[in-house]
């Protein structure tokens, strides 16, 4: 049996529901969703001002691209219904800290911990939880600096603490990350031609890093 694409969960959810319940839960969440989005927005002008900061003082911008994203309410009831939690607002906010999402696509591996410090020091971010990829890559390959981190959104009547995920990443690792993507997403695979996809797939995010280890090595003889 085909696994339920989660459109067609959350469309079993809104039929289990009241048009009462429906209309509250979809005011609540829209009102908790625009509070992500002002954080994903804040995090978004903190790295454009570091990113001109350090351009100036060291001629060159550091930042290649800036991405972000909110997570739709069919992905949120698909995450919490597999890890058992309800789709409550109380539930979203203590069990997901990945609904709002920053990504921040870099020349070289230094501009990323670079970044990383740069922000991690302002005294009104918190950092939640940081895993690096980068030193420790999955074994699938994939690499990349993970942060969930802590801000304050300035509401009119309110101080709000909200939580983002930002994911740091050279254009060498994104671009290996949305191949690998497109090529493993929602794809049925028999198991040796997923053996065969993992070992070259493997392969390739070496040759990424080799990539990113020598155009640093030439940035540092400059």
């Amino acid at each position: 049996m085909s696994e339920q694409h989660p459109l067609q969960r959350f469309g079993e959810y809104l039929n289990k529901s009241s048009a009462e319940e429906i209309r509250q839960m979809a005011d609540d969440t829209r009102q908790l969703i625009s509070y992500y989005r002002c954080a994903m927005w804040e995090i978004e002008t903190k790295f454009r001002v570091l990113d001109e900061q350090l351009s100036l003082n060291q001629s060159g911008c550091r930042i290649q691209a800036l991405q972000s994203r909110i997570k739709t309410m069919p992905s949120i009831h698909e995450k919490l219904l597999r890890r058992g939690q309800p789709f409550t607002l109380q539930s979203i906010e203590e069990n997901l800290f990945d609904i709002a999402g920053v990504r921040v696509i870099c020349s070289f591996v230094d501009d990323i911990y670079l970044l990383a410090d740069g922000l991690l020091k302002q005294d009104d971010v918190r950092l939640i939880e940081k895993k690096d990829y980068i030193q420790f890559p999955k074994d699938s390959g994939y690499r990349s600096l993970h942060l969930i981190i802590e801000i304050p959104i300035f509401l009119f009547n309110e101080k709000r603490p909200t939580k983002v995920e930002v994911q740091l990443r050279t254009i060498a690792m994104e671009s290996w990350a949305n191949l690998e993507h497109h090529l493993r997403y929602k794809k049925q695979l028999l198991p040796e031609t997923k053996a065969v996809m993992d070992e070259e797939l493997l392969e390739c995010a070496l040759l990424s890093h080799e990539l990113d280890r020598k155009m640093q090595r030439l940035r540092n003889m400059l």
